[in-house]
């Protein structure tokens, strides 16, 4: 039955949705992992992140949209993985930074001109050593030679250290989250859309061939009941030669009551699979196809 098929092809989706999730949370996590955003090698590996996608996207049914799904698809997975690696250093701090009160002993403003500059300040501790790592940079001018802040400082020295409310990783651990959210809906979204889109081919192909089968059988006179149909054709798959890529080729207006389903389910008990593509208004057979026609 048309139904029974759909269900198959539903169950096939599922899977095939749920490794391509899987495939776009791995890739998220390994771009995170490599830390090198600024480098212009990591261009390529977005690029044939999209090329990969766009295969079993296409598989999921929705075929026309399957370029752009996984253009969204890339531009979510790049700003999830970009969130994450922001929040980096600040989650570092917060794992294993000291608490530190900290006096502001010297200021150094970046070359140039204007209010777009960065500040950098030179920290030092109540017993007058320096707080570890690099100088701590904040937008322009925000603190005073002088001033006391309680600053979150690395032991090992390799990170600024940042005030409190600098080292609050949280909104980016939230822009992350949402954008991968973002491109595992898209995943699913595809995955509804195609299965809606083979429902309304399998009903437009049903529509076409009821009514291609009303006028053959008109037009022929043609009073044969299903069950004759059938054995029709299973003598035309025992005895037609196959052509030169090795298919049986059988017209399918000889056999008006006989679905391609049902078709299909008679070649497989005969041990052959009905082709699902590249037919031109013929059913073809062969022992091994490139897309099988589920059969009832």
């Amino acid at each position: 039955m048309p139904g029974a098929a759909r269900e198959r092809r539903t169950r096939h989706r599922i899977p095939l949705a749920i490794g391509i999730g899987w495939y776009v949370l791995a890739v998220i996590v390994g771009m995170y992992l490599l830390n090198n955003f600024d480098s212009i090698l990591m261009a390529p590996l977005w690029i044939a992140h999209g090329v990969m996608l766009i295969v079993p996207i296409r598989r999921l049914g929705a075929r026309e949209s399957s370029v752009g799904a996984a253009l969204f698809i890339v531009v979510t997975s790049l700003f999830a993985a970009y969130g994450a690696d922001l929040a980096r250093d600040n989650l570092t701090l917060q794992l294993r930074g000291e608490k530190v009160t900290a006096t502001v002993v010297k200021e150094r403003l970046d070359p140039g001109q204007g209010r777009g500059r960065r500040s950098h300040y030179v920290l030092e501790r109540q017993d007058g050593t320096r707080v570890p790592g690099p100088k701590m940079g904040t937008g322009f001018k925000e603190y005073e030679v002088g001033q006391v802040l309680t600053v979150l400082a690395d032991p090992q020295g390799q990170l600024e250290p940042r005030t409190l409310g600098e080292a609050d990783a949280s909104g980016e651990l939230l822009s992350s989250a949402g954008a991968a959210l973002a491109a595992l809906g898209c995943v699913g979204w595809m995955t509804w859309r195609g299965s809606n889109t083979a429902k309304r081919r399998d009903e437009a192909k049903r529509k076409t061939s009821s009514r291609t089968q009303k006028a053959y059988k008109t037009v022929t006179r043609n009073h044969t009941t299903q069950a004759e149909q059938e054995a029709m054709l299973r003598e035309a798959l025992s005895t037609y030669p196959a052509d030169r890529r090795g298919y049986i080729k059988v017209p399918p207006e000889e056999y008006p009551d006989v679905s391609q389903h049902r078709a299909a389910r008679i070649a497989w008990e005969m041990g052959l699979r009905a082709e699902a593509a590249g037919n031109r208004g013929s059913w073809r057979f062969r022992e091994t196809v490139n897309e099988e026609v589920p059969h009832d």
